[in-house]
């Protein structure tokens, strides 16, 4: 049985950015191939939502969200986004050190971030008194980024810091924001040393019992743990990331169906068919034609 190596104890996806403009921004329409799926990384998340609705999952809390509301994301926060109808996100990414300089004078700065589900909340409200203040930062920031005119690059830094102490000075609400979180960071950590096993060997055979003693935990403890974490039951999960990979390699076309049902670890082709028409909408057939 695979076994959990010291390397998944680091954030998943590690997003490299330049290191003299360490920022991206993307308007993703619907919710895009890397955000179908669990992650975390090791840089600061924010979300614009443009248009549309859905919701987040983030460490096992869900956030149903609509046009007009902000997301704040933290680095290793556990979290996959789901769209229920024409959804448009503004997603910007960054990393914190770009920053640093200013935590001199301004320690509070990350406060958001620092203190989310304690004096924050992953989710700013679209009717949010600063909400106009907020969009107007970001639409600013985005139109910069995007033409890149002379000193671009100090204007989104500029809009993006009056954009944190903005959220840190009137987002934060005073008391405890709805007590003790609905999963720890320790039951996190384990959730994600499963999700990266999972991952790394899809095709194993798994059980949810041999699962669940990967973090020493009874198996219905840790399906307990982990539908909180991820929104779904862990074998639900398993096969989700299993048809992930069979639709790229199905893209990729040069495999028979029942190889790729069979490398994707699916025993029946019967199964496979059932499965990827049921999760993905169409035949695995009808998808290779589709990208051909």
């Amino acid at each position: 049985m695979p076994s959990i190596m010291r390397e998944e104890a680091i954030p998943k996806e590690k997003v490299k950015l330049a290191k003299n403009y360490p920022i991206f921004v993307v308007d993703t329409i619907g919710v895009t191939s890397p955000y179908q799926k669990l992650h975390w990384h090791n840089v600061l998340e924010i979300n614009y939502i443009k248009a549309g609705t859905g919701y987040y999952i983030i460490n096992g809390q869900k956030f149903e969200f609509q046009q007009g509301d902000v997301l704040l994301i933290n680095s290793n926060d556990l979290h996959c986004a789901y769209e229920t109808q024409d959804l448009v996100i503004t997603v910007i990414t960054f990393d914190s050190t770009w920053f640093i300089h200013n935590l001199r004078f301004d320690p509070e700065l990350f406060s958001p971030f620092r203190e989310m589900g304690k004096h924050y909340t992953n989710l700013i409200h679209r009717d949010h008194p600063a909400m106009d203040k907020l969009h107007a930062l970001l639409f600013q920031l985005q139109e910069e980024h995007e033409r890149e005119q002379r000193s671009y690059a100090t204007v989104v830094y500029a809009l993006l810091l009056q954009f944190l102490a903005t959220v840190n000075r009137e987002c934060r609400q005073v008391g405890d924001n709805g007590g003790e979180p609905s999963i720890s960071e320790r039951q996190l950590e384990k959730m994600r040393q499963v999700i990266m096993v999972m991952e790394q060997n899809f095709a194993h055979p798994w059980t949810l019992e041999e699962l669940a003693s990967l973090v020493y935990l009874s198996p219905s403890r840790f399906s307990e743990i982990f539908k909180r974490a991820v929104g779904m039951p862990p074998l639900l999960y398993l096969i989700h990331i299993r048809l992930e990979q069979a639709v790229m390699m199905l893209e990729a076309g040069h495999m028979k169906v029942m190889d790729v049902a069979l490398e994707c670890g699916f025993r029946t082709l019967t199964n496979f068919n059932r499965l990827f028409k049921k999760h993905i909408g169409m035949t695995p057939k009808a998808s290779q034609k589709q990208n051909s």
